[in-house]
């Protein structure tokens, strides 16, 4: 048995595994010109990315001056969507360190799996279509649980530990709602100085802060 202080490794996908807002945001801003909008900013569309697609567009169009209505932004969001299915990885590239950093915790005997607020299937699209899809023992999105279960809620994270057989548990994520999932869960979590913050990074409240992938192994054995 590894003396590795865990066996079971969730991370988020978007802003953690992979910088997807290079896909993100020409889908944000194909759904704002079907609504009559000019573009916004890839790197402000970035802030915008957390709690799935709808609340990211939401952001978009409340950046915009627009208080839109939840049909509204369902409406737009088929938009957005069917889109961004179209071209889910045509820039999106996984973090630098990112791989290496998977194959050294698998070797320490750790299982892993995506806990994402993305919808399952096209979590699971990207994921395939980068080539990662061998690493995880558990892919999870914000509607595999059921509606309104996404992260904050605990539900994903429970169930890709049970899937994993673990019992020692630790989180990876780059915003408040994987820190709010992970403390809900019971289980510590590492957070990023990069990725897609939706507060400061210093109020992200997690328990390690890492500037890089190559420092994940050591800080979870130190957070162990």
């Amino acid at each position: 048995m590894s003396d590795f202080p865990f066996d079971t490794i969730l991370f988020d996908l978007d802003g953690t595994l992979v910088d997807s807002n290079r896909d993100l945001a020409p889908a944000v801003n194909h759904a704002l010109a079907f609504a009559g909008y000019e573009p916004i900013p890839e790197s402000e569309i970035r802030n915008f990315i957390g709690g799935g697609a709808g609340l990211m567009l939401r952001r978009a169009l409340e950046a915009k001056g627009e208080q839109p209505s939840d049909e509204r932004v369902a409406e737009l969001n088929d938009v957005l969507l069917t889109h961004y299915w179209a071209h889910i990885a045509d820039n999106t590239v996984a973090f630098d360190g990112v791989i290496a950093a998977l194959d050294d915790l698998a070797a320490k005997g750790c299982k892993l799996a995506v806990c994402t607020n993305k919808l399952e299937q096209p979590a699971r699209q990207l994921i395939e279509a980068l080539g990662m899809t061998r690493h995880f023992a558990a892919i999870y999105g914000g509607d595999t649980c059921g509606p309104g279960r996404g992260k904050p809620e605990p539900d994903m994270l429970l169930a890709a530990i049970k899937d994993c057989g673990g019992t020692r548990a630790a989180m990876v994520g780059d915003s408040t709602y994987d820190v709010r999932a992970a403390r809900n869960a019971g289980v510590p979590v590492v957070t990023l100085s990069f990725g897609y913050h939706d507060v400061p990074v210093g109020d992200l409240g997690g328990d390690v802060l890492i500037d890089h992938f190559d420092d994940l192994p050591a800080a979870l054995a130190k957070l162990g």
